[in-house]
């Protein structure tokens, strides 16, 4: 049964600004800044400005696994921007990423600085530049590549797509969910089947590919991506929770998730990383409480 009033496209689509949903405030069709704002730099070569959605997760995780693993060059200042005020708009921002959509890096360990935009792009810039969870095989590193670009080719269906009309459009309409929902659970299947062959998406190591696809569907797997767990039936993907679940586990996975984080529990929210101390002494609860 319909429960929306056909619709009938125009000739020539307009823009109609009070028919955005949650994100009216800030959705528009048109590209370019709307303020000039610089944005800050810190003392580390990599300056990082992200929000801690799921594709800006990756990156800090990516940051704090290099972090992890020795590679002492990899540290970073993480700035907030929040998307929900327009911040992505700034000057600054767009100079970084035109597309205005975080997370965006700038690489100032060279005599000139290296922009770089895409949350996939900055997971593999990274790991050429520190070579770390890459292979090096040809048909590993190929493997690897192929989960990468199958994650930035997906997400857009589950985020954009499913996530958007269950979670956030003003009007539920039932085609929209039904047909978005049975994308996001064939995806589901896609990655239960491969992870029945493999330990990790690329094999039997944990890869840049891991890193791009769990802040997505490892968090969807576990329900706390759009609370939508029960309705896509996530439990009975059984090879997908045995590796969200290893990866859930890792402590640089647990810090990642903290970094830029502007919401939910305020001990897990890291407003902005310039130390490896922040997560001891700035958490917001910690902020909150100097304050009282």
């Amino acid at each position: 049964m319909n429960d929306h009033p056909t619709y009938t496209p125009p000739k020539v689509w307009t823009w109609n600004k009070e028919n955005g949903g949650r994100f009216a405030a800030i959705n528009r069709p048109i590209a370019g800044p709307t303020h000039d704002k610089e944005l800050p730099v810190g003392r580390h070569p990599l300056q990082l400005y992200s929000l801690a959605t799921p594709n800006g997760v990756k990156v800090t995780i990516m940051l704090e696994e290099l972090l992890a693993a020795g590679h002492a060059g990899a540290d970073y200042d993480a700035w907030l921007i929040r998307i929900n005020e327009g911040d992505q708009f700034g000057s600054g921002f767009v100079t970084i990423n035109p597309n205005s959509k975080i997370p965006a890096l700038m690489d100032r360990s060279g005599p000139t600085p290296i922009r770089v935009f895409e949350s996939g792009a900055i997971l593999l810039y990274l790991a050429e530049k520190f070579d770390a969870f890459l292979p090096t095989q040809p048909a590993a590193r190929a493997e690897c590549l192929s989960w990468l670009f199958w994650q930035m080719g997906s997400a857009p269906y589950l985020g954009g797509g499913f996530g958007h009309f269950y979670a956030y459009a003003p009007t539920k309409i039932e085609y929209a969910i039904d047909r978005f929902a049975m994308e996001t659970k064939r995806q589901l299947d896609v990655l239960d089947r491969r992870l029945a062959e493999t330990e990790y998406l690329a094999g039997d190591a944990y890869t840049i590919a891991d890193i791009a696809v769990w802040p997505w569907y490892g968090q969807l797997a576990q329900g706390r991506l759009y609370e939508a767990g029960e309705f896509l039936a996530v439990q009975e993907y059984r090879n997908l929770q045995r590796w969200t679940n290893a990866i859930n586990a890792r402590p640089a996975v647990k810090r990642g998730r903290m970094v830029n984080r502007a919401f939910g529990d305020p001990s897990q929210q890291l407003h902005e990383r310039h130390e490896a101390s922040d997560f001891e002494t700035k958490t917001q609860d910690k902020v909150e409480a100097g304050k009282g």
